[in-house]
């Protein structure tokens, strides 16, 4: 009872922080792949560059309160709750970063939801993948 214990202690962050890792390098990776798509197919202005180093900005919230507590919520229903179906985490995980670009939005109300589409699929990307190496590394075992 006690190893089993002490071995959820050490598997949880582990899990953790190993899909955080993995959720933050596909974000990055698919994100740097979408805008050179973007800047390779039109002409490159002034605008699009700012508002890239924006967006480059604005990621930064990604690491803050936005996106942690809810993926720490998620971990512990799953955990509590003893969920062991891949199916949560994964959906899950999608689910709490694909809100973090519709909390964004409300702060700038004249954007376009239309423009939108290519941020929500990267981060949505980056969640089901994060969610599916929590439920690969402690997950599995709830």
């Amino acid at each position: 009872m006690v190893w089993r214990v002490l071995g959820r202690l050490i598997m949880v962050p582990l899990g953790f922080i190993l899909a955080t890792l993995t959720a933050m390098f596909i974000l990055f990776s698919l994100g740097a792949e979408r805008v050179t798509q973007t800047v390779a197919r039109r002409d490159v202005d002034i605008d699009a560059w700012f508002s890239m180093f924006s967006l480059a900005q604005d990621t930064i919230v990604l690491l803050s309160t936005v996106t942690i507590i809810p993926a720490i919520l998620l971990v512990i229903v799953g955990e509590v709750a003893r969920i062991r179906s891949s199916v949560y985490y994964i959906l899950g995980g999608g689910a709490v970063l694909a809100a973090w670009p519709l909390m964004n939005r409300f702060g700038s109300i004249g954007q376009d939801p239309s423009k939108l589409a290519d941020l929500w699929t990267v981060f949505a990307t980056a969640g089901f993948a994060g969610g599916f190496i929590y439920w690969l590394v402690a997950g599995r075992r709830a």
